[in-house]
């Protein structure tokens, strides 16, 4: 096919289509990326050197090259993965291949799709405005493919102006069109997904390895007032089992009638609990939650664990007492929380003796042992060193430079070591407040461990050894570009000529998570269950109701659309007619008359009869008038174009003089 397609449409597409596979450089391999600029910048030169594209037989060779790549970085036959990297390869392709019409708007439709499949890996704000940006890019190719004389320019103007009569009704389909999730079954995880977060498992200073990651993990809208920095702790997985060095959770049970319901009293803290995509079905409630409802369970160590498919953002309701007794202690448990690897070394037990663990009572003994870490050379840091062999009396008797993890974990095993059942909690503690959109955001580096230790007629109760050592980290939270590696320098600053300068930049920042932070809420989760609680809050409570309320909110969108559009083209219209009569008053002057009801096409015919030296300057004009005027809507450069025809256009009076004597 002799096809040769407009340099600046397809400019326009091979940008469009750089923009939209630029994200994924984020979520695929390094090659495939490569191999797809490699073809796309290959098929830009090809614009301006149509000889240098690749024949047949290379095309060929650089399919079997873009199989192979698929097959060296092979992630099975479905799933996300697999399916985009299959289609930016192909895309990649495809490019090599445009020989006619049809393959741009093949191309076309391939990028679309490469361009939806960025929201199966980020879903924020940012790229859905950069999405719909490069889709009107997309959308602005096929405007100029279908234009008499394509311009960029103009058909990206007109492809924004679809877009925005387009999203009133993409807004109502949103709200209305009934959300129907496919079954857990049916979904294709990508098992290779890595995302950070608390692990089931723990060794001495792990989870400082967090601590250096501003990875979101949830947030938090309190109904009420918000519960003090030093209440905030968030419950996560419990560890009680321990060879010496990783702590690991022992099989949890569900919540057992035998075991003695937790008892509550005090203030409830009531919110909204917005859980980012994990790994793992834990929902980090404040300790200690109370009322909760499905998806949610609760087992043996009260941390809370969701049905819901982990990898999707999801909100929960619950309500959490700071104030609780968990009552008495089972055998299960207490076996549980006072085992030991092996038995204590004599400086274990000199330690515990000294401090009174095994002839005092165990609140006293607790209160010895927080002592000890405050009097003695102890030191909070997130860089301890290492501590290979025996961890905990490397870090008790010869360091004593550690991070939560260490602190908790030689507090827990000193306190079974003087037969009290203590145990590790795992979560987080703190939160930053967001005083624009009133809710916490709780991210990776608020990662912390404490003990949790059962005492007569009190339960389990929570002891944090690390507000022994740094009271700032529980009273003000972790600023981790204050922590240097010689230990906790400080946790807030004290410049105020710093703090005034950047509190504007931090005002901004709230001001964007807060908007981010709706978005997530409202747009991205709003799933079937929050459709029909939305929906009910309208009065609309079956799905007969919702497709009435959709069809009439559709079809009141169309009207009101509709009457703006043909208001609007009847005025175009005017105008182009308006320009065109101007055309027929000259001629008119020197004796050319448009008849009542002779069409342009006919008057045209006798005017270039009449006057044979400015035939094409009058089929040109008449052309335009007939195709602004019947067949598509004018733009504004349209309209000027005609315009400057009609001005340019001069009777040659001799010329007219001539052909009627000759006539």
């Amino acid at each position: 096919m002799n096809f040769a397609p407009n340099k600046s449409i397809l400019t326009l597409l091979l940008s469009a289509i750089g923009l939209i596979a630029l994200p994924h450089v984020y979520n695929i391999p390094i090659s495939i990326f490569s191999f797809f600029y490699l073809l796309l910048s290959w098929r830009f030169i090809g614009v301006w050197k149509p000889g240098w594209l690749p024949n047949k037989l290379l095309v060929f060779l650089l399919m079997l090259l873009g199989i192979g790549l698929l097959y060296s970085q092979h992630q099975g036959l479905f799933g996300r993965d697999a399916g985009t990297r299959l289609f930016l390869i192909a895309l990649g392709l495809k490019l090599m291949e445009i020989k006619g019409e049809r393959d741009l708007y093949l191309v076309t439709y391939l990028a679309f799709i490469v361009a939806a499949s960025q929201f199966l890996y980020e879903q924020s704000l940012l790229m859905g405005g950069y999405s719909l940006l490069v889709c009107c890019l997309l959308l602005a190719t096929l405007v100029g493919i279908n234009s008499r004389q394509p311009r960029p320019f103009a058909a990206m103007k007109t492809a924004g102006v679809l877009i925005l009569q387009a999203l009133p009704i993409a807004i109502a389909l949103f709200i209305l069109f009934p959300r129907i999730e496919a079954p857990r079954w049916m979904l294709f995880e990508d098992k290779t997904q890595a995302r950070s977060g608390l692990s089931d498992s723990m060794e001495p200073g792990s989870i400082s390895e967090l601590s250096m990651s501003d990875e979101l993990a949830f947030r938090v809208q309190f109904a009420g007032k918000l519960p003090s920095p030093a209440q905030r702790y968030w419950r996560g997985p419990v560890l009680t089992h321990t060879d010496g060095k990783l702590w690991t959770q022992t099989e949890t049970r569900t919540f057992q009638p035998f075991m003695d319901k937790p008892k509550f009293s005090g203030t409830p803290y009531q919110y909204t609990l917005l859980m980012e995509p994990q790994n793992k079905n834990w929902v980090f409630a404040l300790d200690m939650p109370a009322v909760f409802s499905a998806p949610l369970n609760q087992n043996s160590n009260y941390q809370l664990v969701s049905s819901a498919n982990p990898n999707k953002r999801a909100e929960y309701k619950i309500t959490s007492y700071p104030s609780y007794n968990t009552g008495f202690i089972t055998r299960t448990e207490y076996k549980e929380t006072t085992q030991l690897p092996a038995p204590p070394s004599a400086k274990i037990k000199q330690l515990v003796m000294q401090l009174h663990g095994f002839d005092n009572s165990p609140q006293q003994f607790i209160s010895q042992l927080l002592n000890h870490f405050r009097r003695e050379d102890f030191h909070y840091t997130l860089t301890p060193p290492r501590m290979e062999d025996n961890p905990i009396e490397t870090f008790l008797f010869e360091t004593r430079y550690g991070f939560c993890s260490h602190y908790a974990t030689a507090f827990v095993y000193l306190m079974r070591v003087a037969h009290i059942p203590a145990r590790i909690v795992t979560g987080y503690q703190g939160g930053d407040y967001n005083k624009v959109g009133n809710f916490l955001e709780i991210r990776q580096y608020t990662a912390h461990a404490w003990a949790e230790v059962w005492l007569e007629n009190k339960g389990w109760v929570r002891v944090d050894p690390t507000a022994a050592i740094a009271a700032e980290r529980i009273e003000r939270g972790v600023n981790v570009a204050e922590l240097m590696p010689g230990g906790l320098i400080s946790f807030a600053s004290t410049d105020e000529n710093a703090q005034a300068a950047f509190s504007w930049l931090k005002q901004a920042g709230q001001l964007w998570r807060n908007v981010d932070y709706n978005w997530q809420r409202w747009v991205i989760n709003y799933d079937n269950k929050n459709q029909a609680k939305f929906l009910s809050s309208l009065g609309i409570a079956d799905m007969k109701t919702m497709v009435y309320w959709m069809i009439g909110a559709i079809s009141l969108i169309t009207a009101v659309l509709s009457t703006l559009l043909l208001r609007q083209k009847a005025k175009t219209n005017d105008q182009v007619l308006r320009v065109y009569q101007r055309f027929c008053k000259k001629l008119a002057k020197q004796g050319l008359s448009k008849g009542l009801s002779e069409g342009a096409n006919d008057f045209a015919q006798r005017a270039k009869t009449q006057l044979p030296e400015q035939a094409y300057a009058i089929a040109e004009i008449t052309d335009s008038f007939v195709n602004l005027r019947y067949s598509r809507m004018p733009t504004a450069d349209d309209l000027k174009q005609f315009s400057k025809q009609v001005r340019s256009f001069k009777v040659r009076k001799h010329a007219l003089k001539t052909a009627t004597q000759t006539g």
